[in-house]
């Protein structure tokens, strides 16, 4: 049985983990991290993950980028796997998530969802037959309350499709503020904000007369749930290194 402590327990994720948790017989959820402290399940929560009185076999962090200091540092005095969900992380961030990988199992992504990996693999499939005769153009869609744009999840399309392409590819956010023709080199990445969508993602190929877009649309928050919990079964007993979806589908 996974012992599993939630970071951002009292928020939508970590109340959704918990719901998708108690559905399934390999783990369980000891503790949780959150500064609400609101307690609303048969674990307790405190403010800092310092104060948690049992060590977990993994954490999930759904909280925020400014909680990644302390939950890194815990995780690498203790020796506990992380599955870190969180998205708005900055490069520098990111970087200190690939070091923390070097003495503990992480698993980072940036997202958790199945269909989202397999559009991820359909599109760099996509690029490499297309090549340089279809330009790219990415657009994400979330709901209104979602404070970084463009998505995490975007910006992994984007990467994943420029490693394809020999990192020969330069992403352009705001095209409204150059008037000039679009270049070969350019992946653009668009963002919308509005009502209650959870998670849409479009790839374009766009080529001479005809047009080819691969999407995903997530129905619920149930799917990042699910997946978290995924990982961090797959994530107990790992060697340390940095893993993600691909790893999981793996042992599948």
């Amino acid at each position: 049985m996974v012992k599993i402590a939630i970071t951002g327990a009292a928020g939508k994720m970590g109340r959704t983990i918990n719901d998708i948790v108690k559905t399934r017989n390999d783990c369980v959820i000891t503790a949780g991290v959150d500064i609400t402290d609101e307690r609303y399940s048969d674990f307790p929560i405190v403010k800092e993950v310092y104060d948690l009185a049992e060590k977990p076999d993994v954490m999930i962090d759904f909280s925020h980028p400014s909680a990644l200091d302390s939950l890194l540092d815990y995780c690498k005095i203790n020796g506990v796997p992380a599955v870190i969900a969180t998205t708005g992380y900055t490069d520098e961030q990111i970087r200190q998530i690939k070091a923390a990988s070097e003495q503990i199992p992480i698993f980072f992504t940036f997202n958790l969802s199945l269909g989202i990996n397999l559009l991820v693999d359909l599109a760099k499939r996509a690029a490499k037959v297309l090549g340089e005769q279809f330009d790219i153009e990415i657009l994400e869609k979330h709901h209104n309350l979602k404070k970084d744009a463009p998505s995490g999840t975007a910006i992994m399309i984007a990467e994943a499709l420029n490693a394809e392409l020999d990192d020969k590819m330069h992403y352009v956010f705001d095209r409204h503020s150059v008037r000039k023709q679009r270049e070969k080199t350019e992946i653009g990445i668009h963002s919308v904000r509005g009502g209650t969508i959870v998670g849409e993602h479009d790839v374009i190929f766009a080529g001479r007369d005809e047009v080819i877009t691969l999407s995903h649309s997530a129905g619920s928050k149930q799917v990042f749930a699910v997946g978290a919990v995924n990982a961090a079964v797959f994530l107990c007993g790992k060697d340390k290194g940095l893993y993600e979806m691909s790893d999981l589908l793996a042992e599948r």
